[in-house]
């Protein structure tokens, strides 16, 4: 008995460190949230994606408290995703092309700075892969200036259930909510028509 349990035991060592390198998170904020999900959530070797609330002082923050603007926090999305399948850099490639990096404290028809839009980093690597997009996209940009903030991830608060997965519960609000936010308009001016292979 006490020879199977230690087989167990080290079967279930192994697949636990096997998912562990099938996972990494990336963090950003692109505006209202609900947005962001969808866009991520298109994308093949994403996991999951939630919304919430990053880069602010106040813990468990609330949505009336963000909105507010006394956090400190701006909307975000944790995205969990599979490195064999999607990279980081493919991660950052979907990200600036769906948010505006000339916006400050404001994104679309939204404004305050809890939607500031920004990269926070879960390690050196993908902090040196950011500041070489946020690089690339100040010389395509000039003379106006990138605002896209890159930082360090801390805590990221989970937001109400009824953020989570906006898109996919309430299709038709979702959609005039974007479309009279002016987010995809807005896009095109910024990157041309999106590639719809993508």
């Amino acid at each position: 008995m006490l020879r199977f349990l230690g087989v167990l035991a080290f079967v279930f060592a192994a697949v636990s460190g096997s998912l562990a390198q099938e996972r990494a998170v990336a963090t950003f904020a692109g505006g209202c949230f609900w947005c962001t999900e969808a866009d991520f959530d298109k994308i093949d070797g994403v996991i999951s994606t939630t919304s919430g609330y990053t880069g602010g002082k106040t813990a468990n923050p609330t949505y009336p408290q963000v909105g507010a603007g006394s956090t400190g926090h701006t909307e975000g999305v944790e995205i969990v995703y599979d490195p064999a399948k999607v990279t980081y850099q493919k991660l950052l490639e979907v990200f600036w092309r769906n948010h505006d990096p000339l916006a400050k404290d404001r994104q679309f028809c939204d404004r305050g700075d809890m939607y500031r839009p920004g990269i926070f980093f879960h390690s050196e690597e993908q902090r040196q892969q950011a500041e070489a997009f946020k690089k690339q996209a100040a010389a395509r940009f000039a003379p106006r200036i990138v605002q896209t903030e890159i930082t360090k991830a801390g805590v990221f608060w989970k937001a109400e259930d009824y953020h989570q997965d906006y898109h996919t519960k309430n299709p038709v609000r979702y959609k005039l909510y974007r479309f009279n936010c002016g987010r995809d308009q807005r896009l095109e001016e910024l990157f041309g028509k999106a590639d719809k292979s993508s």
